[in-house]
């Protein structure tokens, strides 16, 4: 049991991964304020509806209201046409009664009327209340969004540009300006054994004459000295 229980929670990690990995916040926040705005609507709907049935009641209240005046006033002219032996004292009765009844009838109905208007008043309330929320909401949220957009922007920037920094090896990089140093280097000390090369003599005489030096000088210098002394011109072919 206890291996099974191991799987199951393995498989359950594996499936909260793959949704993390799934969830893109900017467009769960948008299907969000879709979400609200659909809610927004029904709501805008359903107060449209409420406030139908609160009109049409004011308006079947305010004739019951009516009504039963009317019934009322329909009694008293029966029972005043009566007294003045316009109508038999009996009928009259009867039909100001029946006036009085409709009466009782109307202000029944003046009663319920009144009792569904409040209980639709609460309703639209209510509605307006929700209504009022859902748009605070939708603006906050869009807001948000606008902020979320622009942070996921930086972000994906800043990813890209760690990505790229990561990839770049930097001891490689130093590596080969350590080489290219070295190379230069050598350059140069080829250079300077070209040049020196150049400067060694080319033939066995002019090995001899390196070796002599000065020496050769100071020989030339006695011969010259030598002929002056034997009476040598030394211009004399």
């Amino acid at each position: 049991m206890n291996i099974f229980r191991r799987i199951l929670k393995v498989g359950q990690a594996e499936a909260h991964s793959a949704i993390n990995h799934l969830e893109d916040p900017i467009k769960l926040t948008e299907q969000g304020i879709r979400d609200m705005r659909l809610d927004l609507d029904k709501a805008l709907h359903a107060l449209a509806e409420v406030k139908a049935l609160t009109i049409r009641t004011q308006r079947e209240l305010g004739q019951q209201q009516d009504a039963a005046s009317q019934y009322e006033r329909k009694a008293v002219l029966l029972l005043q046409k009566a007294q003045r032996d316009e109508l038999e004292s009996n009928e009259a009765d009867r039909l100001a009664a029946e006036a009085l009844n409709k009466k009782e009838q109307a202000e029944q109905q003046v009663r319920n009327l009144t009792t569904e208007k409040k209980k639709y008043d609460e309703s639209v309330l209510k509605l307006e209340h929700n209504i009022n929320s859902l748009k605070s909401n939708i603006s906050q949220w869009e807001n948000e969004l606008r902020t979320l957009k622009a942070r996921m922007k930086v972000s994906s920037a800043t990813k890209t540009m760690n990505k790229q920094l990561a990839k770049i090896d930097t001891s490689s990089t130093v590596s080969m300006l350590e080489r290219m140093k070295e190379k230069v280097e050598q350059e140069e000390a080829l250079a300077q054994s070209y040049g020196e090369i150049a400067a060694e003599p080319k033939s066995v005489d002019d090995e001899i004459d390196k070796a002599l030096g000065d020496d050769k000088v100071e020989t030339s210098q006695k011969l010259q000295e030598l002929k002056q002394k034997l009476g040598i011109n030394s211009n004399t072919p």
